[in-house]
């Protein structure tokens, strides 16, 4: 008897899961659709005094600030010496790797 409780709890537990993911996919295309105001240069923040115009995240906006209509995440590919030779330079000037010089020396 105990075992069909679990059963039906989870049962109702993914429904709930999957419709709320079907709303979140729904709501995010209806998102993405959505235009958004040019910024008002007046004010250097992009929020207008009344805050009735609505101003997207920095990171949305580039120089000028105009919205951004790429992907936000795009990926190089760089080989394997090139990213160890980045990582070998991060490590060189990272803070602890100076202490750990002076303590060798």
């Amino acid at each position: 008897m105990l075992h069909l409780l679990y059963i039906l709890a989870f049962t109702i537990l993914a429904v709930i899961a999957v419709a709320n993911l079907i709303r979140n996919l729904i709501m995010f295309s209806f998102d993405r659709e959505r235009t958004y105001p040019a910024m008002n240069h007046q004010n250097k923040f992009g929020y207008s005094s009344s805050n009735k115009q609505f101003a997207p995240h920095p990171e949305l906006l580039d120089g000028a600030g105009n919205l951004i209509k790429e992907p936000l995440l795009v990926m190089r590919s760089i080989n394997v010496e090139d990213a160890r030779q980045q990582l070998d330079a991060l490590y060189e000037a990272s803070p602890g790797r100076k202490v750990e010089n002076q303590e060798e020396g």
